[in-house]
C-alpha cells in the first residue's frame, strides 16, 4: 500500500501529514516543523532538509505528494500537477502571495529533485471561490488593474470544499443546496456564502488579510489608514504590510495574546482583552447578516476552525441577534460541542463540523490520479 503525503508550508512552518492509499484515506502520520526563520528555529534550508529527512526515513513509498498552494491566481480553478511549466507559472504569481508561494514552490522543487518520478500536485486555496459571480470579485479600482489579476479571490477554499463534503454526509443533499454561510475560524479567519453548492462571496479577497480580524491580522481596514501612517508616523509599505498581518487583530486589540482562549480567560479583568472578544464576535455576527441578505435567506451555519469548533461562547455571543434570521442556539447543546447546536425546531441549522484540510487534499490528488490514470 502506497501512501500520500499532504504538504502545508506557511511562512513559518511546514505541517505534513500521511495518508494510506485507498477509499478510507486513513490518517497514518503527522508532524510539522515550526519557527522557520526565526531566532529559535531552523532556517528555510535546513527546514526543507529536515523535510526530506522524515520523507525518506518515515514516509514509506509515496504515491503522490499534495501541496497547499495558497494562491491560484485567476487561471487555476481546480488541482493539477506540479510541472516545472506549472511552477514557472506559479512563480509568476509571487506577488500575489509573497508570504507562501516561495516557500511551496520551493519545496516541491526539492521534492522532484530527490523524487523526480513521484507525482506531485497543487491543490489552490483559491480555487473554491474560483467561479463566484463577478459582482462578488470585483474592486474599485482603475479598470487596467483587473488585467493584472488583481480582484477578490477569497481562501480558506479547501477548508469550505470538505466543510460541504461534511454537510451533504451529515444532513443530506438537500441541506448541502440550501443557502449556507460557513465560518472559519481559527488563527486565519474568515466566511462563505454558499447556495446550491457554489460560493457566492466570501470574507477575504485579494490577500488573506481582508475581511473579519484574526489572531494577528487586521481585517478590513480603511485604505487611506496607510497613507496617514505614512504621513504621520513614516510608515512604509512594508513595514505597514508587516504591521497588519502580524501585529494587528487580536493581538494588537488586546496588547496581550493573539489566542482566543487566552482573551477569553481575561476579558472578565482586562478591558482589551474583553474589547478584542466583543469586536471579533460582532464583526463575525455583521458578516453573517450581509451574506445572508447576499443569499437571500438563512438555511444553515457553520462553524469550523479552532475557535468555531472548541469557543462555545464565541459562537453563542456570534449567534446572539441574529433571531431575525431564525438563528437560535441551544446552550446546552454549544456547551457540549454537539454536531448540532441549534434546537431541533430551529428555522437555522446551526451546526459544528470540524474541518480537515489535509483529508481534503489528499482526496483531491486521488482525483487527479485516477483522472490521469496512474
Amino acid at each position: 500500500m502506497r501512501n500520500i503525503l499532504t504538504i502545508n508550508a506557511g511562512s513559518s512552518s511546514i505541517k505534513f501529514a500521511l495518508f494510506e492509499s485507498g477509499a478510507a484515506l486513513r490518517r497514518v502520520d503527522k508532524a510539522s516543523i515550526e519557527r522557520i526563520g526565526l531566532s529559535d528555529g531552523p532556517g528555510q534550508k535546513a527546514a526543507i532538509e529536515q523535510l526530506m529527512h522524515w520523507v525518506e526515513s518515515r514516509a514509506g513509498p509515496l504515491s503522490a505528494v499534495a501541496h497547499r498552494i495558497v494562491h491560484g491566481g485567476p487561471k487555476y480553478s481546480a488541482p493539477v500537477r506540479l510541472t516545472p511549466e506549472v511552477i514557472t507559472e506559479l512563480r509568476a504569481l509571487s506577488p500575489f502571495d509573497p508570504e507562501h508561494m516561495p516557500q511551496e514552490l520551493r519545496l516541491a522543487e526539492t521534492l522532484a529533485q530527490g523524487f523526480p518520478d513521484l507525482p506531485q500536485v497543487a491543490c489552490f486555496d483559491t480555487a473554491f471561490h474560483h467561479d463566484m459571480p463577478r459582482v462578488a470579485q470585483l474592486l474599485a479600482l482603475p479598470r487596467r488593474y483587473q488585467a493584472q489579476g488583481l480582484r477578490r479571490y477569497g481562501f480558506h477554499g479547501l477548508s469550505y470544499a470538505y466543510l460541504m463534503q461534511e454537510l451533504e454526509r451529515e444532513a443530506g443533499t438537500p441541506a448541502a443546496q440550501g443557502r449556507i454561510v460557513l465560518a472559519h475560524l481559527g488563527n486565519g479567519a474568515s466566511l462563505a456564502a454558499v447556495r446550491a453548492g457554489r460560493s457566492i462571496d466570501t470574507s477575504m479577497g485579494f490577500t488573506p488579510v481582508a475581511g473579519i480580524p484574526m489572531s494577528t491580522r487586521s481585517g478590513d481596514l480603511d485604505p487611506g489608514i496607510m497613507w496617514y501612517l505614512a504621513r504621520t508616523e513614516g510608515l512604509d509599505a512594508q513595514r505597514f504590510n508587516q504591521m497588519i498581518n502580524a501585529e494587528s487583530g487580536l493581538l494588537g486589540l488586546s496588547e496581550t495574546s493573539p489566542d482566543m482562549r487566552d482573551l477569553l480567560s481575561r476579558e472578565a479583568s482586562d478591558e482589551r482583552a474583553r474589547d478584542a472578544v466583543t469586536f471579533f464576535c460582532y464583526q463575525v455576527r455583521k458578516w453573517i447578516g450581509a451574506f445572508a441578505a447576499a443569499l437571500g435567506g438563512l438555511d444553515t451555519l457553520v462553524f469550523a476552525g479552532g475557535i468555531g469548533e472548541h469557543a462555545a461562547p464565541v459562537r453563542a455571543r456570534v449567534c446572539e441577534g441574529l433571531d431575525f434570521l431564525g438563528v437560535a442556539v441551544d446552550a446546552s447543546r454549544n456547551a457540549a460541542h454537539a454536531r448540532l447546536i441549534s434546537p431541533d425546531a430551529g428555522r437555522v441549522a446551526v451546526r459544528v463540523i470540524p474541518t480537515d484540510e489535509e483529508r481534503m487534499m489528499a482526496q483531491l490528488v486521488t482525483g487527479v490520479l485516477a483522472a490521469a490514470g496512474d
